[in-house]
């Protein structure tokens, strides 16, 4: 597989107690023994392509307590009205992250946090749509949520997994994310946005995983 990108990255191990289970407990959390006896992942983007993300412009970064990474994204923004071209209401990203484990071990996406900011004037409206599977599986998590006009603030949706879907052991394994934004300018006639872009401030998509040994 081509690389796009080539960023990697270590991020400390967690444990999780159960090859599936609900999340009824909790499934992931920073453990200074578990990163000992997990060794590390690694994670890295191999692809990332769409009209919302040209090559370069998507990143991966360990999150600040070592339980999981995040995507970010340069210029993944979406227009409608004023002067927006009919090309620029819908913007689509997806990026594959390459990622490996340590031997004897398996994982699993066990909540998924998306940010972004909207700039909608009255009578318009946007959509962000996202969903994420590890390639090959007819397993994957959806999110989808809608923003209606006037409004002009950050957002932000938390998605916790229903039941922890393990990769088989001492694999690597990609995740693909595809991510979706639109808007729609209805009856205003102003220029109205959705975006995921890190220049928009604390924005991002947080990816926090469970390992659980095999």
């Amino acid at each position: 597989m081509k690389n796009l990108l080539n960023i990697k990255y270590a991020v400390a191990a967690v444990l999780s107690p159960a090859l599936a289970i609900p999340l009824g407990a909790p499934a992931y959390g920073a453990s200074a023994a578990g990163a000992e006896t997990a060794g590390v992942v690694t994670v890295e983007v191999i692809a990332a392509n769409g009209s919302g993300c040209a090559p370069g412009t998507a990143t991966v970064t360990g999150n600040a307590d070592d339980t999981g990474f995040r995507v970010r994204y340069r210029d993944f923004l979406a227009e409608a009205g004023g002067d927006a071209s009919a090309t620029d209401r819908r913007k689509n990203c997806q990026v594959s992250v390459l990622v490996s484990i340590p031997s004897g071990w398996t994982i699993a996406i066990a909540e998924a946090t998306y940010r972004g900011r909207a700039n909608l004037y009255s009578g318009s409206s946007g959509l962000h749509r996202t969903t994420y599977y590890w390639q090959g599986s007819s397993q994957s998590d959806s999110v989808s949520q809608t923003f209606t006009g006037p409004r002009s603030d950050s957002w932000s949706t938390t998605q916790v997994a229903g039941v922890l879907h393990y990769q088989p052991c001492d694999t690597q394994s990609v995740l693909n994310i595809n991510t979706e934004l639109r808007v729609d300018a209805g009856t205003s006639t102003r220029k109205n946005s959705l975006s995921m872009r890190t220049s928009d401030g604390d924005v991002d998509t947080l990816f926090n995983y469970s390992l659980t040994p095999c």
